[in-house]
Order: C-alpha cells, then sequence, then structure tokens
C-alpha cells in the first residue's frame, strides 16, 4: 500500500493509476490524515441486454396504439 499527501497525488496522478492498475492500493492524505483510498475497480457483475434483446423480450398486450388511437378518434366523430 502506498501513501501520498494531496500535493503529491495531484502531480503525480498517472503514476498513482499505474500503481492501481497493478492491484496496488493507493491512499491519499490531506494534512497528515487519511482521506481518500483508491483501489481497483471490479468488473461490472451483471449482464445488462442491448436494446435489441431488450425489445425481443417485450410482449404486446392488446392492440397497437395507431389503431386503439384510430378507433377513438374515429368513435368521437359519429
Amino acid at each position: 500500500m502506498y501513501t501520498f499527501s494531496l500535493a503529491e497525488a495531484k502531480a503525480q496522478l498517472s503514476k498513482l493509476i499505474e500503481l492501481v492498475e497493478g492491484g496496488e492500493q493507493v491512499t491519499i492524505t490531506k494534512r497528515g490524515k487519511a482521506v481518500v483510498k483508491i483501489v481497483k475497480s471490479d468488473p461490472p457483475r451483471q449482464h445488462v441486454p442491448s436494446l435489441t434483446e431488450h425489445r425481443a423480450g417485450i410482449r404486446y398486450l392488446g392492440e397497437p396504439a395507431a389503431e386503439f388511437i384510430r378507433e377513438m378518434r374515429d368513435s368521437d366523430r359519429f
């Protein structure tokens, strides 16, 4: 685990990122107190379906909206 002051972290951000990518933990301190811990993020946990997959899973109930609106419009005229 590495520790950097806030000023050092601002000056060496690229180095901090490289350390974290390598699996290290980095702590940033402000006035001697730890305020931030940087760790490598976990990969996403769940699969997010594509829009095509999502649309394929939708079940349509009843008549299409265009037909419903047309029927409502026509019934109100007469």
